[in-house]
């Protein structure tokens, strides 16, 4: 990022408009641009610095974020009545940025503490769930897990809690196609995942998504750490909450039976997220959390970027970054997919963003895009996968799915994430359990309001000088601690409970 003058932040020397550090009134001259203001300009909002004839492209990271709907003087304001998008030809390239990632020496990477399991995989939490297969059960789900109380678990240290993931589909729907598919694969991602030490699913028995389908599919077998029974067998809801309360009263020993040791993190899958995004999120804490990424990558992790219609308008930057045209190609076409999707809804890309994000500066989804996806740092594309669907591969990889915060983390959670870092500008509260989420704040103002829910000031990029790169590392150090069981500040609000949200697709029937 280039030196910020007073009032404004200038991310390009190519750029046409830069970005207000606090609001400023008309008349303002603008030191370092030439410009006096025309209009109010609201922090984080953007100014002209350039003549820009209508249907000219306006410029910002030196990439298009859209398109003059007026002649635009220098020193106006660039935002949503007076700045359009409509399609432009963007040049994918796949594979003509890639370069060889500068992997640390396996004998100095870092290392955390975490529960091995049987399976080789690593958790960073150890709990015990009760998932779903259907809203039927889900209020059975929520009573068994509250029947273990909080007196009953104190004599279990090593476990995290018990946490019932209810959802509100499996049932009134096709079974097949993509909706279907989603739901198993985002409970069977969840059934396997290494921060839950035993699971039980419970369901009603007549649903369409029924657990013997799920297990046969997914070669999932029943035993000590993996429990399951319908609620029409057991008799009825008090029976089953009893039932379901023995059985994980049956698995308590076992999975507190464990303690965290030393392993590599390369074992670490940190699932990426913005919400609640403002024009800072591009500047401040997407890029220093990019650069945490970038470290997890050279020590040889996975990162896992999501929110596919929040990659839309800036996918080329990725695809000239993959590995191979097939990965490029994979990315591409879940960009036409939801192209395809958004118009057959009556909808469009830039109906992202959101009221929110506006308020906050960002003026079209190619804008916003921009910004997102600079928290998956800069290292190589090396995969593209579905949602909800097992992440194989190592390094920087993309996992489809929608802008909807806790739905694309539920996704992201079950392709293998083990910890979460979410950027906000605005102020989101998300938590999830089992994988705890760190909370990155974009700009100071919003950190000292929400201080009890924010784990990192990224603000201090603009405030203190702190450059990206020192910032990332700050970033690092703090995943490595609580990957190694320091809880955030969702997990102490006992966040966690209500996000699990699968992707639903598909006619409700």
């Amino acid at each position: 990022m280039a030196e910020a003058t007073t009032l404004t932040i200038r991310l390009h020397a190519a750029d046409n408009v830069v970005v207000a550090r606090t609001d400023i009134l008309p008349g303002t001259e603008i030191p370092g641009e030439g410009v006096t203001l025309r209009d109010l300009i609201p922090g984080g909002h953007k100014l002209t610095t350039a003549a820009i004839p209508k249907g000219a492209a306006l410029r910002k990271y030196d990439q298009i974020i859209g398109f003059a709907a007026e002649d635009l003087e220098p020193g106006r304001h660039a935002h949503v009545d007076t700045v359009e998008l409509h399609a432009f030809e963007r040049d994918p390239a796949p594979g003509t940025e890639a370069r060889p990632t500068d992997y640390v020496p396996e004998a100095e990477r870092a290392q955390f503490m975490g529960y091995r399991r049987a399976n080789g995989a690593v958790g960073t939490r150890n709990y015990l769930g009760v998932l779903t297969s259907v809203n039927c059960s889900a209020t059975v789900a929520r009573y068994i897990a509250e029947a273990i109380g909080a007196d009953e678990l104190a004599a279990y240290p090593n476990v995290d809690g018990v946490v019932a993931l209810v959802h509100a589909t499996g049932c009134g729907m096709a079974s097949t196609g993509d909706g279907y598919a989603n739901l198993q694969r985002a409970l069977w991602g969840h059934a396997r995942h290494p921060n839950f030490g035993g699971i039980l699913m419970v369901g009603l028995g007549c649903e369409v998504n029924q657990i013997d389908f799920l297990l046969e599919a997914y070669g999932i077998e029943r035993g000590p750490r993996f429990q399951t029974f319908n609620i029409q067998s057991a008799g009825g809801t008090r029976r089953s909450v009893e039932k379901g309360a023995e059985i994980l009263r049956a698995m308590l020993p076992t999975v507190n039976d464990i303690a965290r040791a030393a392993v590599p993190v390369s074992e670490l899958t940190l699932a990426v997220q913005c919400g609640g995004s403002d024009a800072y999120s591009g500047i401040t804490a997407n890029p220093a959390l990019g650069a945490a990424a970038d470290i997890l990558v050279r020590h040889g992790g996975t990162v896992i970027l999501s929110e596919t219609p929040e990659i839309y308008g800036a996918e080329h930057l990725l695809t000239r970054r993959a590995v191979s045209t097939a990965v490029a190609d994979k990315l591409i076409a879940r960009i036409r997919w939801w192209e395809d999707y958004a118009a057959h809804h009556g909808g469009e890309m830039n109906n992202n963003p959101t009221p929110g994000n506006k308020a906050g500066g960002l003026t079209t989804i190619l804008e916003k895009s921009l910004g997102a996806i600079a928290k998956g740092g800069t290292t190589n594309l090396c995969g593209v996968f579905r949602y909800a669907e097992t992440v194989d591969v190592k390094g920087l990889v993309v996992m489809d799915g929608p802008g909807y915060d806790p739905c694309a983390l539920t996704g992201q959670v079950a392709s293998g994430g083990n910890l979460i870092c979410f950027t906000t500008g605005r102020g989101s509260v998300y938590g999830c359990k089992p994988v705890p989420s760190l909370k990155l704040a974009t700009n100071s103002a919003m950190y000292a309001r929400m201080d009890e829910d924010m784990d990192i000031n990224c603000g201090v990029v603009l405030d203190q000088g702190v450059t990206v790169a020192e910032l990332g590392a700050r970033i690092f150090e703090r995943m490595l601690e609580v990957a190694s069981g320091d809880p955030t500040k969702s997990e102490a609000l006992g966040f966690g409970d209500a996000e699990f949200v699968p992707w639903q697709i598909g006619a409700v029937m």
